[in-house]
C-alpha cells in the first residue's frame, strides 16, 4: 500500500500533459509513445552515445558536411543574426555555426531536457562569452512562444540531426510553417536532413551491434515507470526497427513478448503477445519529397550539402515572402 501510495504521489507530480498525452497514446488501438519523451537525464546520454556507434552515420555524416560548409553558411546568413537552435541536444553542431558566423547578435537553444539545456548553455557560455545566450526549455512540436529575439538582427533556425524526420510529413510542414512565423520575412533556416539511401544501411542504423539504440528505446518505460508509478516489466518488451519502404520511414517499436498488463497512472493497460508500441518514426527524403515539404511551409531551398558518400543533407532554407 505504501508503495501505491507513493506511485500515485509520483504521477501526481508529473506535469498534466505528460500524463494524458501517455495515456491516450497507450489506450489507442495502435499503442504509441512521443520520441520526445526519450529525452529524460539517462536517455540524453543513450543518445549522445548512439550517435558514436559506427552504425549510426547520421552524426558523421552531418559533421562532415557542417565542417566544409560553415563558412558559406556564415557569409549566407550575414553579420549580427539571431540564431534559435531547435533540439539543442549537447551543442556541439552548433559551435561549428558559431565559429563561422560574424558576431552572432544572439543564441537561443530550445529544449526539451532542462539539465541537458542548462549544461549546454553554461558550457557554451564559458566559451563565447561575448555571444548572449537565452536558453529557452520547451517542447518545440508545439507552438512556442520565443522569448525576445534582438531587433533588427535577422534571425536563423538551425534544426540538425535529421530531427525533422520525426514528424510526420502533414506534422513536419506544420513545424516548419510555425518557424517561418518566428523567423520572419527576411529569416533562413539551416535543417539536417536524412536521405533515403539502400534498406541494409537504414536498419543497421538503428539496430547497432552494442544494442545502444534498443536500451534507448526502452528506457522510456523506466522513465514511465519513475515517473508516472507505471509498473512496466522492462524485460517483456524488446526493441524493434525497421525501414517501412512504402512510408519512406524507419519504424522504431517496443513489441510485447507475452500478453500481461501495466498499471499507468492508475490505468489498467493490457498488451498481447507481439503487441506494439510505436516509439518513433524517422522519414527518409529524396529531394523532390524534401523540396514539397519545404514549398508548402513557405520556404525555399537555396542550398543543399551533401557528405563524401552521399548519405545525408543539410540545407539552406530561405524564407519565401511570397
Amino acid at each position: 500500500m505504501m508503495g501505491a501510495n507513493r506511485d500515485a504521489s509520483r504521477a501526481s507530480a508529473a506535469a498534466p500533459e505528460f500524463r494524458e498525452e501517455i495515456l491516450r497514446g497507450l489506450r489507442a488501438h495502435a499503442k504509441m509513445i512521443a520520441p520526445k519523451y526519450f529525452y529524460d537525464e539517462r536517455g540524453a546520454r543513450l543518445f549522445e552515445e548512439i550517435c558514436q556507434q559506427p552504425e549510426y552515420y547520421l552524426t558523421s555524416a552531418e559533421l562532415e558536411i557542417l565542417r566544409a560548409c560553415a563558412p558559406e553558411i556564415g557569409a549566407l546568413a550575414g553579420p549580427r543574426c539571431a540564431l534559435v537552435e531547435y533540439g539543442s541536444g549537447a551543442g556541439v553542431k552548433i559551435r561549428l555555426l558559431l565559429d563561422a558566423l560574424e558576431r552572432p547578435a544572439s543564441y537561443t537553444p530550445v529544449d526539451i531536457s532542462r539539465r541537458q539545456l542548462a549544461d549546454v548553455a553554461a558550457s557554451l557560455g564559458r566559451d563565447y562569452p561575448a555571444l548572449t545566450i537565452r536558453p529557452f526549455c520547451a517542447d518545440y512540436t508545439r507552438p512556442l512562444d520565443i522569448p525576445p529575439l534582438p531587433v533588427r538582427a535577422r534571425r536563423i533556425g538551425f534544426f540538425p540531426g535529421s530531427s525533422i524526420g520525426n514528424f510526420h510529413p502533414p506534422e513536419a510542414i506544420a513545424f516548419l510553417r510555425r518557424v517561418r512565423q518566428t523567423l520572419g520575412h527576411d529569416g533562413a533556416m539551416v535543417l539536417g536532413v536524412d536521405r533515403r539511401k539502400d534498406v541494409r544501411t537504414l536498419n543497421a542504423a538503428y539496430n547497432d551491434a552494442r544494442g545502444v539504440t534498443a536500451e534507448f528505446n526502452r528506457n522510456v518505460l523506466a522513465r514511465l515507470n519513475r515517473e508516472l508509478g507505471a509498473n512496466f516489466d522492462v524485460s517483456l518488451f524488446r526493441h524493434r526497427a525497421f525501414f517501412n519502404e512504402a512510408a519512406s520511414r524507419i519504424e522504431m517499436h517496443l513489441e510485447s513478448l507475452a500478453h500481461h498488463c501495466v498499471s499507468v497512472v492508475g490505468q489498467r493497460i493490457s498488451f498481447e503477445a507481439g503487441e506494439t508500441i510505436w516509439t518513433e518514426s524517422s522519414y527518409k527524403y529524396d529531394f523532390d519529397a524534401l523540396r514539397v515539404i519545404v514549398a508548402a511551409a513557405g520556404f525555399e531551398i537555396t542550398r543543399l550539402w551533401s557528405d563524401s558518400r552521399e548519405l545525408f543533407w543539410v540545407a539552406y532554407l530561405s524564407v519565401n515572402p511570397a
